[in-house]
């Protein structure tokens, strides 16, 4: 018996010195090493409540994001549209109704340099947004998204949209906690 627990204990000092004789390897150093910049330069400031509106002929948006310093993420979304119809021969404007990706919503984010198409896609920096609207009755998720991210600073955090766009295809968000305009 003294034999097969001889036999075991070298056996098991065998593996815990092979296992651990050399550091961990990233499977790609740089895009660790530029996540992690990526991370320490922005992070902090994304950290806070962000928001933006749009309002258009057709439609108006709202969103606000919080960006908590643990990756949590709440948000609330506002979204209408309203159709130009003819009657009587005159064009006007039908009421506004609510799309139905609207509501609260919490979730979570990471700022990450990679390429979301994999191995064939050009890497870039990314903000990852994942959240589920709180109403349970929400068939949609209100995001399962990577974005471009492009900057943060103090007044503007600016990332490739995915559901609105200003004119040069960039969502320009503005720092503090606001309500819709509309």
């Amino acid at each position: 018996m003294r034999t097969i627990y001889a036999i075991s204990f070298a056996l098991l000092a065998a593996f815990l010195l092979a296992a651990c004789h050399s550091e961990p390897q990233w499977a790609d150093p740089e895009a660790h090493e530029r996540t992690v910049q990526l991370r320490e330069q922005y992070g902090p400031l994304l950290v806070g409540t962000w928001h933006y509106e749009k309002i258009g002929e057709n439609q108006r948006y709202f969103e606000r994001l919080t960006f908590g310093k643990d990756g949590t993420l709440t948000g609330m979304r506002k979204w209408q549209r309203r159709s130009l119809v003819v009657i009587d021969g005159q064009e006007r404007y039908t009421d506004w109704e609510d799309i139905d990706l609207r509501g609260t919503f919490t979730g979570t984010w990471e700022l990450r340099y990679w390429s979301p198409e994999g191995n064939s896609g050009e890497k870039r920096n990314c903000l990852t947004l994942y959240a589920n609207y709180d109403d349970p009755g929400q068939e949609y998720m209100a995001y399962s998204t990577v974005s471009t991210f492009g900057y943060a600073d103090e007044t503007t955090l600016c990332i490739q949209g995915f559901y609105v766009k200003d004119a040069d295809g960039w969502i320009h968000y503005r720092r503090g906690d606001a309500e819709p305009g509309f």
